[in-house]
């Protein structure tokens, strides 16, 4: 069959700006008529003919609620306007990180690359019916669109009047690996359905020492603990941490990926991943006789990671500075050394003294992660950081949580390499305390205001910019 070609009539619809990480709203608002389709369509204006017709872009998500929808009609969409192939990951599930290396890395059965790919995910917000969902694209390096496309997709939503849709193209069944062809008026349209995990998984296993990690893991003396807390981190768990390095299946916890997270806030802190944290020991009303000695968590698009030890938390900014400190020696794929660190405004300076003993090049940069991949695009930075729980290197141009896992568990493995049989090993604790004996401790806190009134916060936020220009005046 030969599908036709809709150009649909539409009109603006408020309140379409993309945030540092694309445009997320509650699930009612994306199903209101034209809403998603203005702002994809809005997309495929913002962005050069190349890299829409012809093209191959990746649909995909953390598998919320309203994601199934939204892909048929991402589709449909990318059909009418001339893209030429859609991969999807097996049930529309690919962790953000995923998609990165999915359009750095994977080419079809016709060499094709893919140019682009649309994310559904709002994160670490809830999911389901009356939560949150969302969409950002990200570009060819596989990193978020930089603020030149996402104010034309903003300044685009604003004077929308038409969007092109295939309405009569079949959904495709996301739920079997397998490519289906369609006939368009451009000749053929490709539905690509592929394993969501193994070009992601190959790629760990080119930056890891698995083999090491696997010695540490399937140690007696080691035990640890995963919560994907219902994300699509659980796509990947069973596959790495099972699969590929000995450890029980027992050790994943809210490993199976839900549309409403188990009801759950799929945020991996000591305030929301309260399993995990009861687990390993950190919650006092709950006295655990004998925790794991390793314990992490991710949130609901596997982008963010929390890393504990036995009743010991490690801090987002400590983290960083600590794989920066050992990357080298424990991480073959940072083995010839690293070009640079990077951390965002609000995390700690703990970053900053590494890079200073190392000698290494240090950035700091506004919040977002396009700002790391820049310095990456560059060549000038290898592992970066922010105090949000994002820890990634220069591998994608994501944050990535099941990275920042296995770099910790390489560390780990590297430190303990000698005294799997017999001595005591070398903890998550002993390495965060020796790492402050050798650079000095870092304190910073951080609060969360949830589901605050955006025209107050907006205020308040105006209110602290216009202080700024009478510094002297606010000092007295």
């Amino acid at each position: 069959m030969v599908f036709k070609v809709s150009r649909v009539e539409t009109s603006p619809i408020d309140g379409q700006k993309p945030g540092t990480s694309g445009l997320r709203k509650k699930v009612k608002v994306f199903k209101q008529p034209h809403y998603l389709h203005n702002f994809v369509q809005a997309t495929f204006n913002a962005l050069s003919a190349d890299k829409v017709r012809g093209a191959t872009l990746v649909v995909s998500g953390d598998g919320r609620y309203y994601s199934k929808d939204a892909i048929q009609i991402i589709i449909k969409m990318a059909a009418a306007n001339g893209v030429r192939g859609v991969w999807i990951g097996q049930n529309g599930l690919l962790s953000t990180p995923a998609v990165s290396a999915v359009i750095r890395e994977r080419v079809d059965a016709n060499g094709s690359k893919a140019s682009g790919g649309f994310i559904l995910t709002a994160s670490h917000n809830p999911g389901g019916p009356n939560e949150d969902f969302g969409i950002k694209y990200n570009m060819e390096n596989g990193g978020p669109a930089p603020e030149g496309i996402t104010d034309k997709i903003y300044e685009n939503t604003k004077t929308i009047t038409e969007y092109f849709i295939a309405e009569d193209l079949p959904d495709v069944d996301i739920s079997s690996i397998g490519v289906t062809s369609f006939g368009g008026p451009e000749g053929q349209f490709d539905v690509d359905v592929f394993d969501s995990a193994s070009d992601y998984v190959k790629l760990m296993k080119s930056i890891f020492d698995f083999q090491s990690i696997q010695k540490l893991v399937t140690s007696p003396k080691f035990t640890l603990c995963y919560d994907a807390l219902h994300g699509v981190g659980g796509a990947y768990a069973n596959r790495i941490f099972v699969e590929e390095l000995g450890a029980q299946e027992s050790s994943l916890i809210n490993c199976t990926p839900k549309e409403d997270f188990g009801g759950g806030h799929p945020d991996p802190n000591l305030t929301y991943a309260k399993e995990l944290v009861a687990r390993m020991g950190l919650d006092k009303s709950k006295p655990q006789s004998d925790p794991p000695e390793f314990g992490a968590a991710a949130d609901g698009d596997a982008d963010r990671n929390m890393i504990l030890g036995k009743r010991f938390f490690v801090t987002p900014s400590d983290s960083v500075a600590i794989i920066a400190a050992n990357a080298v020696e424990a991480i073959p794929y940072f083995s010839s050394g690293l070009k640079g660190v990077a951390r965002s405004m609000p995390t700690s300076a703990a970053l900053d003294v590494v890079a200073k003993h190392l000698n290494l090049k240090f950035f700091e940069v506004p919040t977002g992660w396009k700002f790391f991949g820049n310095l990456m695009d560059a060549g000038m930075c290898s592992v970066c950081g922010e105090e949000s729980f994002g820890t990634g290197s220069d591998h994608i141009r994501e944050k990535d949580g099941i990275w920042a896992v296995l770099a910790w568990l390489s560390i780990l493995a590297f430190k303990n390499k000698d005294n799997l049989d017999g001595k005591d090993l070398v903890t998550v604790e002993d390495i965060v305390r020796q790492h402050w004996a050798t650079f000095g401790r870092h304190y910073y806190t951080r609060y969360d205001y949830e589901n605050v009134d955006a025209g107050a916060a907006k205020e308040l936020m105006a209110n602290l910019v216009k202080l700024q220009s009478s510094l002297p005046d606010v000092n007295k």
